[in-house]
């Protein structure tokens, strides 16, 4: 309406500046007439104005009623809309409770299900890996120590640490003497009484080897020498005592090499050992507070065969050595005597506490720097303050595996 208005004002004023005339033409009758015949068509036009303002008038009155009509429809379909959402979302969550319910009661049985399962994995492993022990350490060998009769002093250098031994893993005669926890000359001895006369017929052998040893946990097995290098944290060497090369080496695991293995042996990170199952690693494991760890190695590839986190400390330990797959170790307090052996490790678990005798050496001045049993002649070879000594044991049966 505003617009219809606005548009007859300005066609007024269109004929308002097209028919006045000046006003010394108000006196001429021809003017007053030609004016008034542009009055008659002013009114005319202002007519034809007010029939097009009553028609949007009408008009717009007939919209704004549509509108409405439109409003209240639209209003009415909202709350219908609204409603049924409102419905759809209670509905929803009904159904989404209901699946909870149900996935809960999934998961409870597949918790129940997975319970049962891990168990059974568990269990079978567990056979499986006693099976698997039982195998490695199926020796004929079922002896236990019960008692350690005399000792014997084959030698006597000035050297506090070092070690001796024969080839355990054959029947050769000759003695090999590595003297010092860091060195790289081995001598060769044709037998025993060579080495203790210390006779020059035949000469003993020397051996350069071109790598250090560190400690006095050496092993000689079958034509090899196994040692730990120096300078490496848990490396073992193997080395061919015939053709004089490196044959293998191997980086030892779980955490070797990084403490002492024993507390009165100072230069020992590893002490390598041979029993009539084999091979042996004794070392200190990572994150076990100061506990043995004992590991099994296939001398030929190597390889770790099996390893035992034991109970045995290395605080006031000063050797171990090991015996039909029983690991003994030797404890002094301060590196005096006695030597006890108060420590029994038994893989197979056949040796219980009550069995258990009191297991004492010798009393010596000194710690051993070294404690290593030969399953050849059933003896133990050990280092003390620079006397090369033989223990002579008494053993006894185990109780037969159940």
């Amino acid at each position: 309406m505003t617009v219809a208005l606005q548009e007859a004002s300005a066609v007024l004023v269109l004929f308002l500046a097209a028919f006045l005339p000046p006003p010394q033409c108000a006196q001429d009758p021809a003017m007053v007439h030609y004016i008034y015949q542009r009055f008659q068509v002013l009114e005319q036009g202002l007519e034809k104005c007010t029939q097009a303002t009553r028609a949007y008038v009408q008009e717009f009155r007939e919209f704004s009623k549509n509108v409405s009509v439109m409003l209240g429809r639209c209003q009415t379909y909202t709350s219908e809309y609204k409603s049924a959402v409102n419905n759809l979302v209670l509905r929803v969550e009904r159904a989404q409770r209901e699946i909870d319910y149900l996935e809960y009661l999934r998961e409870a049985d597949m918790c129940i299900e997975s319970e049962e399962k891990t168990l059974a994995e568990k269990l079978l492993q567990e056979a499986e890996e006693e099976q698997k022990i039982r195998t490695l350490l199926n020796a004929s060998c079922d002896n236990m120590l019960v008692g350690i009769k005399s000792l014997k002093i084959v030698k006597k250098t000035m050297d506090t640490d070092g070690s001796w031994m024969k080839d355990t893993g054959s029947n050769s005669t000759k003695v090999y003497f590595l003297i010092g926890p860091r060195n790289n000359i081995v001598w060769e001895f044709a037998n025993m009484r060579a080495f203790v006369e210390d006779s020059t017929k035949p000469a003993p052998r020397k051996l350069i080897l071109p790598l250090s040893w560190q400690g006095s946990g050496q092993a000689i097995y079958k034509g090899f020498l196994f040692f730990h290098n120096q300078g490496t944290s848990n490396e073992i060497i193997k080395y061919n005592l015939q053709k004089k090369i490196v044959e293998d080496r191997m980086l030892l695991p779980g955490g070797a090499g990084r403490a002492l293995v024993y507390q009165h042996s100072p230069s020992t990170y590893i002490d390598l050992a041979v029993d009539e199952h084999g091979l042996w690693a004794i070392h200190s494991g990572a994150g076990i507070q100061g506990h043995l760890v004992l590991t099994k190695i296939e001398p030929g590839t190597l390889g770790v065969e099996h390893s035992w986190d034991t109970p045995c400390s290395s605080q006031d330990a000063e050797a171990s050595f090991l015996l039909c797959g029983v690991l003994y170790v030797v404890y002094s307090s301060g590196g005096q005597g006695p030597h006890r052996i108060t420590c029994v490790y038994d893989p197979l678990g056949t040796i219980r506490e009550e069995d258990l005798p009191n297991l004492f050496f010798p009393r010596r001045p000194r710690s051993h720097s070294m404690i290593h049993y030969n399953p050849r002649d059933k003896q133990l070879y050990a280092w003390n303050e620079g006397n090369q000594i033989i223990y002579k044991l008494q053993t006894k049966r185990k109780q037969p595996l159940q």
